[in-house]
């Protein structure tokens, strides 16, 4: 067989993974939003890992939950050279941090009711789902203001997403938020929570 027909097929390969490259590399790769790329991300799959980890980067694919992206490799042990990142910690303030575990425990809930597999909420419903647990202010509207900000943060990092509506403001939690809030971060987040409501119970 000549190398002329075997180029089409080859070069097919390398601009679908480098398609993939590029969007993994720019954030997150949905199912739903990227339906062209996502056969291809699966069928490639070892290839975009090998790619990836000679830049430090690890390939972690939800084929339930219909996502991909790439996360920052981590020092196997202390004494392994660590390469420099391409993906940067998050410092994640008090506000972000309560919205992403209220947020995580909301799937949560639905996930064992059987309920709806989209999670929709109004911006007043995760104000009001958010302000039991804020430390107590004088000017409520600061507070109001801290959990707005800590709305939109969640959405520039893609755990939120905006809805179009005819009216309010409709936001649906991405299931992507279950990779970055694990089990461990939740336990723990809740037991701080826990301590805070009983200590404001006591206080009243």
């Amino acid at each position: 067989m000549s190398d002329s027909l075997l180029t089409p097929a080859a070069n097919n390969t390398d601009n679908a993974l480098s398609a993939l490259l590029i969007q993994l590399l720019k954030g997150v790769l949905y199912e739903e939003q990227h339906a062209r790329l996502w056969p291809d991300l699966l069928r490639l799959q070892a290839a975009v890992r090998d790619y990836c980890r000679v830049i430090g980067l690890e390939l972690y694919i939800d084929e339930a939950e219909g996502y991909a992206f790439l996360r920052q490799q981590e020092p196997e042990a202390e004494e392994d050279t660590e390469i420099p990142r391409l993906i940067p910690r998050r410092s994640l303030t008090f506000p972000v941090s309560l919205l992403l575990v209220l947020l995580r425990k909301r799937l949560a809930e639905e996930d064992a009711s059987g309920g709806a597999t989209r999670v929709v909420l109004s911006r007043e419903q995760i104000v009001d789902m958010m302000i039991l647990f804020m430390p107590e202010q004088k000017n409520e509207a600061r507070t109001t203001e801290q959990i707005n900000t800590a709305i939109n943060r969640a959405l520039d990092y893609g755990f939120l997403r905006k809805l179009k509506q005819d009216e309010g403001e409709l936001l649906e939690i991405r299931r992507i938020l279950k990779a970055f809030v694990d089990a461990q971060w939740l336990d723990q987040f809740q037991a701080h929570l826990d301590g805070y409501r009983q200590h404001l119970e006591a206080d009243t």
